[in-house]
């Protein structure tokens, strides 16, 4: 990584240089150490160019929530480059960037690299170190590559990947190379298609791209099959009880005592606390706390969380059998193009929406990626490549044999 230009996510800590999650409650945090993956791309020699834009605390899929400003996607500058990590895909799509890391909770790096036609990685969850990383729903998130194509993504995969005692939920693994697994060679690989990852709504030009990816990957001498996640429709009530429940417990930290954002100006301690969080959580941050607060509440906890637990653990099972058929999944990114700033932030449902295609593979702990397969309307799409734990290799090479016989991954926006 020596002389590579690389942004980090602004939920990544670097010692000395402010990390502030896009919060006006982190807006002047310094931190006094560098997360693990800041470490290690530094320890190799990378440079750090900046840090990148973001939703809110890694909060939201457009980029828009961020308390200082929105990012834009250098494909058409009105309209929006996905989130949370937009700043990441964007910087990396207008050429700012040679590599970015990114977090994805329910799709964070994935969805913004198909909108800005780049290539995004969400490892297995534990495959990276998350010590360091600001967090949003702890058993959910996990930080990845964004690259130009696979090869950069691959590299940088080996500089941040491995076992860290500092993060308990890290897998102690032998160290691979992922750039060794890339012959371009996917003969006989076993492709299933979910037909619940199709959805309602889904834009024609969206479906057209990756049913002709789909096509190109079987002439590439892969196998393709239809296959059923029946309980993908319980996947987006799912997320949004455990991914806000554990924001709650998470972001209960934030009061103004410790450190960050602090309102002063009373003498009464609740009153300063309750001030403080007022006025330095944006609004799509306190809708996710009061979101998981209730469902954490007595009385309710049954009812929602143990019962999305419970759900949870079903999707699981759904990959898990689906992988004794097939040894990955293909399936949009997506269910449509970057879509105009300022266009469904006042409907949460419809951007919740977006992430419908990307949120199951965090609920499972699963690895995926997306790669550039197309344009719809002039805007890139992305396809989505799943597979199951710890088969990052296989993934990436098989991104790679489509990037060889294809030249999407080669555009670049006019900017």
């Amino acid at each position: 990584m020596t002389g590579i230009p690389v942004q980090v996510k602004d939920l990544i800590c670097t010692k000395g240089i402010l990390t502030t999650c896009s919060s006006r409650m982190l807006e002047n945090y310094v931190p006094v150490y560098d997360a693990t993956v800041s470490e290690k791309l530094f320890g190799q020699g990378a440079v750090l160019l900046g840090k990148g834009n973001m939703d809110e605390f890694a909060m939201g899929s457009s980029c828009e929530n961020s308390a200082f400003f929105p990012t834009h996607n250098p494909w058409d500058l009105n309209r929006v480059p996905g989130g949370s990590s937009g700043g990441a895909a964007a910087s990396v799509a207008a050429d700012e960037t040679i590599v970015a890391l990114g977090s994805d909770t329910g799709g964070s790096i994935r969805q913004p690299a198909s909108l800005c036609g780049v290539v995004g990685l969400k490892p297995t969850y534990g495959r990276v170190s998350r010590y360091g990383l600001v967090a949003f729903a702890s058993s959910l998130d996990q930080i990845g590559p964004v690259g130009k194509d696979v090869m950069d993504c691959a590299i940088t995969l080996n500089a941040i990947a491995g076992y860290d005692s500092r993060d308990s939920t890290s897998l102690n693994l032998p160290s691979t190379d992922f750039t060794a697994g890339l012959t371009g060679d996917i003969k006989g690989v076993r492709i299933g298609i979910p037909r619940e990852y199709f959805v309602e709504g889904m834009e024609p030009g969206v479906r057209s791209a990756v049913e002709t990816a789909i096509k190109e990957l079987e002439g590439l001498g892969a196998s393709v099959e239809p296959v059923s996640l029946p309980t993908t429709e319980y996947a987006l009530a799912c997320y949004y009880i455990i991914a806000p429940s554990e924001c709650s417990a998470n972001l209960a930290r934030y009061d103004g005592v410790k450190f960050g954002y602090s309102y002063q100006d009373t003498p009464d301690m609740w009153k300063a606390m309750e001030t403080t969080r007022q006025l330095g959580f944006g609004p799509e941050v306190k809708r996710r706390i009061m979101l998981g607060t209730y469902a954490l509440s007595a009385g309710y906890y049954d009812a929602y969380y143990l019962k999305a637990q419970q759900v949870r653990t079903l999707i699981r099972q759904d990959f898990d059998r689906v992988f004794e058929q097939v040894d990955a999944l293909v399936t949009p990114t997506s269910p449509v193009v970057a879509f105009p700033l300022g266009e469904k932030m006042a409907d949460p449902l419809q951007m919740y929406l977006i992430d419908v295609c990307t949120l199951p593979i965090n609920i499972a702990g699963l690895p995926a990626m997306s790669v550039p397969c197309g344009f719809s309307e002039g805007l890139p799409v992305g396809m989505q490549l799943i597979g199951p734990h710890l088969s990052e290799e296989r993934l990436l090479n098989m991104a790679y044999a489509y990037e060889q016989a294809t030249e999407w991954h080669k555009a670049r926006p006019g900017i």
